[in-house]
């Protein structure tokens, strides 16, 4: 985006390197330089000192910023379940280091959490249901991970977790997605406690030799076999499932503030 002739010479130097690897490989430099001129020419003037930006945004009377987290809090590369991480900040600390936006400017956090839990990859998964019930949630919830493809791991949610994502980013409300997908069940299960040796846990904890050793403790709802899809108020959800929500809330202790029950942008149930 600087000097294209720094560029250039690099570009050069790096096709020499190589042809000299692969004597076969041909390469049209000068029209390949010209193609990259063209892109840098139409890139530009979408480029900018971002740290800058940002500041004179949040300078700006009445100017609101949305930020949106991409992966999931236990891929944190400082508090998720290392080594089975990324290589970033995907928690809320993350506003801070990949933006530069200083924490007192930070307002209202919003958590994305599905009515279930799901995980891709390797790691330990306290309430992962390797049986018929992580199959139906794994089908129907269509559950693939978004680069890799893989079939994500399921199985209920676990509040022991969402307790500690909430340590560390500190939500103002909650975004409960995918309470459709548990419309076929009979009852439902709800982590609420992880046990070592019969012994409870204090928090969630923070070695993968620890976590994959766990119990966890249940509580178990009734489901409600009713299709939600429909419902754009809360008091159209079943009963149950109405129940689910709130004892979901009760137990992780953040207000839900949305409820999805499918895939088009209006299918979100707005509780305050």
């Amino acid at each position: 985006m600087g000097d294209f002739k720094v560029f250039e010479e690099k570009f050069r130097a790096l096709v020499n390197i190589h042809q000299k690897l692969f004597p076969q490989l041909e390469v049209d430099v000068e029209s390949e330089l010209q193609r990259y001129k063209n892109y840098a020419e139409e890139i530009k003037p979408m480029v900018c000192d971002t740290v800058f930006l940002m500041d004179s945004l949040l300078k700006e009377p009445g100017k609101r910023i949305l930020v949106e987290g991409a992966n999931a809090t236990m891929l944190d590369i400082d508090f998720g379940t290392y080594p089975y991480v990324t290589s970033s900040n995907c928690s809320i600390g993350g506003v801070c280091t990949g933006l530069g936006v200083p924490p007192r400017s930070i307002g209202e956090v919003y958590g994305v959490v599905k009515a279930y839990t799901t995980r891709v990859g390797d790691g330990a998964f306290p309430t992962e249901q390797l049986n018929e019930i992580g199959d139906l949630l794994q089908s129907t919830g269509q559950e693939f991970g978004v680069t890799t493809k893989r079939r994500r791991r399921c199985g209920w949610l676990d509040v022991v977790l969402l307790k500690y994502v909430h340590m560390i980013n500190g939500f103002s409300a909650l975004a409960m997605t995918k309470l459709d997908i548990l419309d076929i069940f009979d009852e439902i299960k709800i982590g609420v406690k992880y046990l070592v040796n019969g012994e409870p846990l204090a928090s969630f904890p923070a070695h993968q030799d620890v976590l994959k050793e766990v119990e966890v403790e249940y509580v178990t709802m009734p489901g409600w076999k009713t299709s939600t899809i429909h419902a754009r108020k809360f008091d159209e959800l079943p009963v149950n499932a109405q129940k689910y929500v709130l004892k979901a809330q009760e137990l992780i202790g953040i207000p839900i503030k949305w409820v999805g029950v499918g895939k088009s942008r209006d299918s979100i149930i707005k509780l305050f």
